[in-house]
């Protein structure tokens, strides 16, 4: 049978738990000054109250601890596109923050983390996946090809799924 904890021992253990310091813990708690020190080490031998700041301190490690669902509701907020990205760019006139979404292998790559989690062999998902990296492949080519000031008009890009993008003409 379980026994509560008198109110001073109580305050004692919650003041140490702040700080650390049975001494001070005791004093704050309404021990004399005199005898702080002693009872401040006894109370820490009483299995009660250990019992009572070693259940405390693994509940506030357990709230700082991002725990499975948490993780999950973030890959979702991930894939989602709600988890918002700061970048910040600078320019002639000053340094400007923006906020952005995560791109689309990021969100991909999330998406597969959360499915990690759910097995089950879904081909229409599979699918979907693989429509999605294409997309993301294709989209990722045509910003290549923005950037290198080259067009490809009237030429077949090829994108393979394990060895990425090719160019039929090229022969790669």
């Amino acid at each position: 049978m379980k026994r509560k904890l008198t109110p001073k021992q109580q305050r004692f253990a919650d003041e140490y738990i702040k700080s650390g310091n049975a001494a001070d813990a005791a004093r704050k708690a309404g021990y004399s000054k005199r005898s702080a020190r002693s009872v401040g080490q006894e109370n820490l031998t009483k299995p009660d109250i250990k019992q009572y700041i070693d259940e405390q301190m693994a509940e506030i490690a357990s709230k700082r601890i991002m725990d499975a669902r948490e993780a999950v509701e973030l890959l979702t907020r991930i894939a989602r596109g709600e988890e918002k990205e700061t970048v910040i760019s600078s320019t002639p006139e000053g340094v400007y923050e923006s906020q952005k979404e995560a791109d689309l292998k990021t969100r991909i790559s999330a998406a597969k983390e959360i499915l990690k989690r759910y097995p089950g062999d879904d081909k229409l998902v599979k699918a979907q996946i693989r429509k999605a990296e294409a997309e993301a492949d294709i989209a990722e080519a045509k910003a290549k090809e923005a950037r290198s000031g080259e067009s490809n008009e009237g030429q077949t890009l090829i994108v393979d799924d394990v060895g990425g993008i090719q160019d039929e003409d090229a022969g790669s």
